[in-house]
């Protein structure tokens, strides 16, 4: 309801102007205006200087008579006249400006206070707008952003906060261009660009981090073993269907100590020929 009654105020004051521009000086202004021609045209050599106005490529010119907008659409880029003593004009530049928003202490949904800043881009889209309608549009934006970025992050949870910047910042969009629109801003792009936790809640969110990881890794630890505990469950039925299947892996055994240069072989005996001598005794 607040959005729709701003709006509604931005397009009323944009008709006033129309009203306005479209009402005229007056008789008495209209005098004066043609005194003030009479008086550039007598002084022309020297009025050429304070008639004539440039404006580039990136700016408009809002141009005042006798503190009136003179038409409902912005001077330029090119040349202009004015009329001296009652015209007067103000420069508008229309590029892309960027702005960092200084960090915020924010309390977020789950009662954790947060760091965050971020970076505006916007441009004027209606220069008549951002002269009229607001005394500083600049300003203005840069404070507006300030309190959007609160008031969106306020009602977030801190994981959404970490790992949801992307509809964060569509959101502050939305916001940002539809309260500015009164004023001929046209909001861009806005990005989150850092978060800071409190040391404390960075040493607790680091200690969960270690102690899933060991957890998962235990795990691991634990599946390979019942892995690997199979497997050699099924190599001992394999090997225990034809005895002269532990002789071979014996000797294999053998190459391997062998291949490395050891001092020491220590031969294992079959239990059935120790078995063998121990009856005999």
């Amino acid at each position: 309801m607040e959005m729709d009654s701003e709006m509604e105020r931005g397009a009323q004051s944009k008709q006033d102007l129309m009203d306005d521009s479209n009402r005229g000086l007056g008789c008495c202004g209209w005098i004066i205006v043609i005194i003030s021609a009479i008086f550039s045209i007598l002084i022309f050599p020297v009025s050429i200087f304070i008639s004539i106005k440039i404006v580039k490529e990136y700016e408009r010119a809002v141009i005042f008579r006798l503190g009136r907008i003179t038409a409902r659409k912005a001077k330029g880029p090119g040349i202009f006249f004015l009329i001296p003593c009652t015209d007067s004009f103000i420069k508008v530049d229309l590029r892309t400006v960027s702005f960092d928003i200084p960090p915020q202490e924010i309390l977020t949904k789950d009662s954790v206070t947060v760091s965050v800043d971020g970076v505006v881009y916007f441009r004027v889209s209606d220069p008549i707008a951002s002269v009229a309608n607001v005394s500083n549009a600049d300003y203005s934006t840069r404070l507006l952003a300030q309190t959007t970025l609160r008031n969106v992050l306020g009602t977030k949870n801190l994981s959404e906060v970490l790992s949801d910047r992307e509809s964060i910042s569509h959101s502050m969009q939305a916001t940002l261009d539809e309260a500015t629109d009164s004023w001929g801003i046209k909001v861009e792009r806005v990005e989150i660009k850092d978060v800071k936790l409190p040391h404390q809640l960075q040493r607790a969110m680091a200690a969960e981090a270690e102690a899933t990881r060991e957890a998962r890794a235990k795990v691991i630890a634990a599946e390979g073993e019942m892995n690997a505990s199979r497997a050699l469950k099924e190599a001992s039925l394999v090997i225990s269907e034809s005895p002269s299947g532990l002789q071979l892996r014996y000797l294999q055994t053998l190459s391997t100590i062998a291949a490395e240069k050891n001092s020491t072989i220590i031969f294992p005996l079959p239990m059935d020929i120790i078995s063998h001598f121990m009856h005999k005794k």
